[in-house]
């Protein structure tokens, strides 16, 4: 039984990560956590929780996450093949524990919580999905994390994804938690179950149940039904699914003023300079010319600024100004905001600069960096071990956190690649006035997989923000997405594109940009006080008691 209900609770997880970009199989996301539920609530079925919830966390951040092995080969950085294998293994196989330790805590959470106040299943509702929520936001304020339940609707379910605006990715979470909780108590809570208190073998019970519910609907047995699925939850989980996506799609339906005067006519190059050529000379000419060609064909079309991706020019600012693209930019005054490394102290920092006619207006450094990409987690004490096990430059330094980005067009939200993960970066920038969002990116070093969710953490990030956005990359996706998460232009992956396209610059602040996330700390007090009710004893009776 033990090994039916591992691969049961694998094959769930994995249902889990086929809802993300590019398959997209988001309907799924609304059924795929019910199974572990179902097995961490009934400890006759699995003694320990750990062990099916490990298994529904590798599947489901393992599948999400395989784009990492993209990175592989890395023979053009001078990586032995069999290195950059390792390397590649390593660095996917440590984000998805990093995930997977996420479902581990909260199955292990339950099962302790459980035992210490015996639980009604509409108290485990409230339990469970508090403890969900409290724990991807302390997870998602750590410094790698990708794989919110939140990202599982987006691009496509953008009516649930609007929920983002009233307490950012948490209310997309809980939604998806508690309709899978309210499925997997209403299979808990079958009359069958509750007459048979040592459960037969969960696939002979799945196929057993599988025949009688078709029966049951082929002769309209309302009665017989109620022995295999209880209908007060399974209502309630149709309940709650439809009443929260017709309070997404009121908002989604508002809309989007667009006042002339807020409009601004930008442009995007996406450069198509292949990783492997980037940091060498033939990568160096070829991104000058290419950049360099692109603004003075975009400003002669009369676009207000362009827009250029994470390290567009490949070496530090010294150098840039002695560029062919500076020298563009000073000759026809056109904004730019141009991907390249600045310096801070002996380190360099990844940065967004706003050029001018006049030279540098404003620069942002890039605050979330890659850990082992970009730099060395506990570099004090680590830092001499990865040096010797990989050849990969880790060295950069962050930016300074509660960074503002002013331009000629008013103050804007930045972010530069991995920083799209990150909901909380583009909130406080919101509310500290930025109007619209600057997405630079290169996510040239991955699989096609992984430029397609980042596109997919963009739109989520307009949507809570109520903000347009525009995102440029070296190879793709580039796009221009509305408040509404909208795509009305998104370019090819590895081509050299220009595009040109109005935004409008927006200060309304949504409730989230507001409020930031008040629903996790709202249901964590929901939480602890079904706890209590149930551990003197109220809570136990009525509907759902086992």
């Amino acid at each position: 039984m033990h090994l039916s209900l591992l691969l049961i609770a694998l094959a769930s997880g994995c249902l889990m990560g086929s809802t993300v970009a590019p398959v997209g199989a988001w309907p799924l996301a609304w059924v795929a956590l019910a199974p572990l539920w179902v097995i961490v609530a009934s400890p006759a079925l699995f003694a320990s929780p750990a062990f099916p919830a490990l298994f529904w966390g590798i599947g489901y951040h393992g599948l999400a996450l395989w784009w990492i092995t993209g990175i592989h080969p890395m023979t053009w950085m001078g990586v032995p093949w069999l290195a950059s294998l390792v390397i590649a293994l390593f660095c996917w196989f440590a984000a998805t524990l990093w995930g997977a330790a996420l479902v581990v805590v909260w199955a292990v959470g339950m099962t302790l919580i459980s035992r210490v106040a015996k639980l009604a299943s509409w108290s485990r509702v409230a339990i469970g999905v508090a403890l969900w929520c409290g724990l991807e936001a302390v997870w998602t304020a750590s410094p790698l994390c990708w794989t919110s339940l939140a990202y599982t609707q987006s691009p496509h379910n953008l009516a649930i994804l609007h929920l983002g605006q009233l307490s950012g990715f948490s209310a997309v979470a809980a939604s998806v938690v508690v309709v899978n909780a309210l499925l997997a108590e209403a299979w808990i809570n079958r009359q069958a179950h509750r007459e048979n208190s040592s459960p037969p073998h969960p696939l002979a019970l799945l196929a057993s149940n599988a025949y009688a519910l078709r029966a049951c609907f082929a002769n309209g047995n309302a009665k017989a039904l109620r022995r295999f699925i209880s209908p007060a939850y399974l209502g309630t989980a149709v309940g709650f699914l439809v009443c929260l996506h017709l309070l997404g799609l009121s908002l989604y339906n508002r809309p989007l003023p667009q006042p002339p005067t807020s409009a601004i006519q930008v442009g995007i190059i996406q450069g198509n300079v292949p990783n492997e050529i980037k940091l060498y000379p033939a990568g160096f000419r070829r991104a000058i010319e290419g950049y360099t060609t692109g603004y003075l064909s975009l400003a002669d079309q009369g676009v207000d600024a362009v827009l250029t991706p994470e390290g567009a020019l490949p070496f530090l600012w010294n150098q840039v100004v002695h560029s062919s693209l500076y020298s563009a930019i000073q000759e026809k005054g056109v904004v730019a905001w141009v991907g390249a490394f600045g310096k801070q102290g002996n380190r360099i920092t990844n940065s967004l600069f706003t050029v001018t006619g006049t030279g540098v207006f404003s620069r942002y450094n890039k605050e979330k960096l890659v850990p082992l990409g970009e730099y060395i987690p506990f570099e004090q004490f680590l830092g001499g071990i990865v040096n010797r096990l990989s050849p990969l430059d880790a060295h950069q330094v962050a930016g300074q956190p509660h960074q503002v980005f002013d331009t000629p067009f008013g103050r804007a939200i930045v972010s530069i690649c991995f920083e799209s993960a990150f909901s909380e970066h583009f909130r406080y920038q919101a509310a500290a006035g930025g109007e619209f969002i600057l997405s630079a990116s290169n996510d040239a070093h991955y699989s096609p997989t992984m430029p397609a969710q980042h596109q997919a953490q963009d739109v989520m990030r307009a949507i809570e923000t109520d903000r347009w956005a525009v995102r440029a990359t070296n190879t793709g996706y580039s796009a221009i997405i509305d408040p509404h998460g909208r795509v009305p232009w998104i370019s090819r992956l590895k081509t050299y594109e220009l595009h040109a396209a109005t935004i409008y610059r927006r200060q309304t602040q949504t409730l989230y940009v507001r409020w930031g996330d008040w629903l996790t700390p709202l249901l964590l007090v929901l939480g602890v006080s079904a706890f209590l009710l149930n551990a003197t004893g109220f809570g136990r009776q009525g509907v759902g008691q086992q």
